[in-house]
């Protein structure tokens, strides 16, 4: 955790985000800038606290894993110079000329995302030992 956590960040669940790009690119105006933002502006600590207490919900009480997850397992780093405490986005504009907003609450998104993950467990095998690129091409290359 970069210094104290308490640097904002607007989060966003990627498959609102995914949405609002291909409304922008179908609806939006050519060379026009719209800005994506979920309205949801939280503490980075938040972020942190949130993922370890759904982790806790999620993982059955037989899972090794379980025990694990804890906020002991935070380490924090000195912030690096000059990082900015929060950033912000103003979405109004897409939500008017597009209709876009967000349509999944913060921690459903957090549950979906850490699902995604315990669902796709090979991946993230082939991610962490390095041998992605094997794996990426054995999946692409081969269709």
């Amino acid at each position: 955790m970069y210094g104290d956590g308490k640097n904002v960040r607007d989060w966003l669940y990627v498959e609102d985000h995914a949405k609002a790009i291909d409304m922008v690119q179908e609806q939006g105006r050519l060379f026009e800038t719209y800005n994506i933002g979920g309205h949801n502006e939280k503490q980075n600590i938040e972020i942190i606290y949130t993922i370890i207490d759904t982790l806790q919900e999620m993982l059955p009480d037989s899972d090794p894993r379980k025990k694990l997850v804890s906020r002991d397992l935070i380490t924090y780093v000195t912030d690096r110079k000059g990082h900015d405490r929060r950033y912000a986005i103003a979405p109004d504009k897409i939500k008017s000329e597009i209709g876009w907003e967000p349509e999944t609450m913060f921690k459903e998104g957090i549950r979906r995302t850490i699902a995604w993950y315990f669902d796709h467990a090979d991946w993230m095998a082939n991610v962490t030992s390095g041998d992605y690129q094997k794996y990426y091409e054995d999946m692409y290359q081969n269709r």
